[in-house]
């Protein structure tokens, strides 16, 4: 039995609700469910324009960084609104679009993503801020303003955590929507990102006891170990539904072939991320 099946089982039709029964009726469930989720579309497609935003402020940074040169690594660099910038738009576009395919109020889901966006704006302004004043965007208290900066980037990085965490919560309680293979990869996409949430949260967390403790330069060090896993970990929600709408939009392939084709996916996905767990153990 494929997940299509299972999911149709699922969602139920005939016998429960009176209504008629078979496979274009389970169809019309699904899409009336995806409907439901698209209440406030209008507040989605800002969400999406403010994530091409951010992406766009990223790119631009790259082209600061041609013209003004400097290091690319270290604590103060231009990398960091170039990837900050890139990453939280290209997550804040996953988030929104993925997040269309949970069961869950669309007006809840427009509201946290409301807040969930902002917070990526907060996130990457901070940094950008601290790039051009040439100064750590994070671990930073050297001044009552850097202090200022560094704690609200912490913050907003608990929010994300919080927000996420819900997200991912939802994914689990009510199978998600969507093409065959959907549901396994959106649950798979927000429980390795909850990875990248907790290495995120370490990294944080140590930097600060370091900084707190005397040892600045550690500080901006003691971070190194946990980046890949951090990176890698991080666009799960993004690649994996990608590929699953991908398959269901682009190839005629059965629903089987392409759950199967989903589940390996996942496979390396998860490999990759015990890999990057593995060499973050063992550089700590």
């Amino acid at each position: 039995m494929d997940e299509q099946t299972t999911e149709r089982r699922h969602e139920g039709t005939g016998s429960e609700t009176g209504a008629e029964t078979g496979p274009e009726a389970a169809a019309r469930t699904e899409a009336k469910a995806g409907a439901g989720n698209g209440a406030g579309t209008g507040a989605g497609g800002v969400y999406g324009a403010t994530a091409l935003v951010l992406i766009a402020s990223g790119l631009l940074h790259l082209v600061v960084f041609a013209v003004d040169g400097g290091p690319w690594n270290g604590p103060v660099s231009w990398r960091k609104p170039v990837t900050f910038g890139l990453s939280f738009g290209v997550t804040l576009w996953a988030v929104v679009g993925v997040t269309s395919f949970l069961r869950m109020s669309p007006w809840v889901r427009t509201a946290l993503l409301g807040v969930f966006a902002a917070d990526c704006v907060v996130e990457v302004g901070g940094i950008t801020l601290q790039a051009w004043r040439r100064v750590p965007s994070h671990l930073d208290m050297e001044t009552p303003f850097d202090t200022a900066v560094s704690m609200t980037l912490a913050v907003g990085g608990g929010v994300l955590v919080a927000l996420l965490t819900v997200f991912a919560v939802a994914s689990f309680r009510h199978r998600p929507t969507g093409p065959a293979g959907m549901a396994l990869a959106v649950r798979s996409g927000f429980a390795i990102l909850l990875v990248a949430l907790v290495s995120g949260a370490a990294m944080i967390a140590r930097g600060v006891v370091l900084t707190r403790t005397g040892h600045q330069e550690a500080a901006y060090g003691s971070t190194a170990p946990l980046k890949p896993l951090h990176g890698i970990s991080l666009h799960a929600v993004l690649v994996l539904p990608a590929l699953a709408w991908l398959m269901s939009s682009r190839t005629s392939w059965s629903e089987r072939v392409r759950w199967r084709i989903t589940a390996a996916a996942v496979g390396c996905y998860a490999a990759a991320v015990v890999a990057a767990g593995m060499w973050a153990v063992l550089t700590y």
